[in-house]
């Protein structure tokens, strides 16, 4: 992706082009004020936090229509940003597809002035900045997360084992950023076992690239162990990291986790509701020790396929 395509630009200007000439002021001010705050924050494990400096930028009377301008004026910078951050080819030839979604989504909620659901927005966000950068057609991937010790050790305490402390000093995870990975509910294309290891593999490749990084984690209740037997169709989430050398973290239940785990199943939904099964939330950590030479493998194997 060396340059945004006609419709994208003419999309974002379009969403720009909405507000009144004070609000597109505004807009313009804060896409330069709220920049290295939400950079600043980008790498703490709040997530939120770079849109939270967006909209102080914005000020607290800010409308989601400015906030959509103000991530299109951002979308318009973005093959710079992204030029600038030295990304592998494998997160550039995803950027077309996404800010193809980003500019549909914009455009969609600018004519119908619909709310900006408060993930979304930190999402875009943080996208916009190159904060976040796509792996697959459905995943983004955090290009610094931290992984503090005390949830490792709580793991050890709480009897899911001691093992993954040794992998944690090994990969001196306390003291390198992490990439993470996080699931795009807006589009889902590519939520199969073939999209996900695209974006381990994704990973890999940025990581190849950086090498202060440690791996690569992420976090949800579809890591939980009796997913195997409950969802055998979501087995391949947890095995395939497992099988490549990556560990998990036991984080705990949280309603979240269980409005999340019964919305798409009925089946996990009636098993929670009648208190057969309890979703827990797990962390994946995927050092880089073992994640590049899996992507390595994995690319060897699909050029054999290939070729035969």
């Amino acid at each position: 992706m060396e340059t945004l395509t006609n419709t994208q630009v003419a999309a974002f200007n379009a969403v720009r082009a909405r507000l009144t000439p004070d609000e597109r002021a505004r807009v313009d001010i804060a896409s330069v004020e709220a920049v290295d705050p939400a950079v600043t924050s980008a790498p703490h494990w709040n997530f939120d936090l770079p849109s939270h400096a967006a909209d102080r930028a914005l000020g607290e009377d800010a409308t989601d229509a400015m906030r959509r301008a103000l991530v299109a004026t951002w979308a318009l910078e973005l093959p710079g940003r992204a030029r600038q951050a030295a990304l592998p080819g494998e997160v550039m030839e995803l950027y077309p597809y996404w800010l193809d979604r980003m500019a549909e989504f914009l455009t969609a909620a600018a004519e119908t002035d619909a709310a900006y659901d408060r993930d979304h927005w930190a999402k875009d966000v943080r996208m916009a900045l190159v904060l976040s950068v796509p792996g697959a057609r459905t995943q983004t991937i955090d290009l610094s997360s931290p992984v503090g010790p005390g949830q490792i050790v709580k793991n050890g305490r709480d009897g899911y084992g001691w093992g993954q402390l040794i992998q944690y000093v090994r990969a001196q995870g306390w003291k390198r950023p992490w990439l993470e990975v996080h699931t795009e509910a807006r589009q889902l294309e590519d939520f199969n076992e073939a999209g996900w290891d695209r974006a381990w593999a994704t990973a890999a490749a940025i990581c190849k690239t950086r090498p202060e990084l440690a791996g690569m984690i992420g976090s949800s209740w579809f890591y939980d162990p009796p997913l195997e037997t409950i969802s055998p169709r979501l087995a391949y989430l947890r095995l395939n990291p497992l099988k490549g050398g990556a560990f998990i973290i036991h984080q705990g239940p949280g309603e979240i986790h269980t409005e999340r785990a019964g919305t798409s199943s009925p089946t996990r939904k009636a098993l929670i509701d009648s208190g057969e099964y309890l979703p827990r939330s797990w962390l994946v950590v995927w050092p880089r020790s073992t994640l590049i030479p899996w992507a390595e493998q994995r690319a060897a194997s699909m050029a054999l396929a290939e070729a035969a």
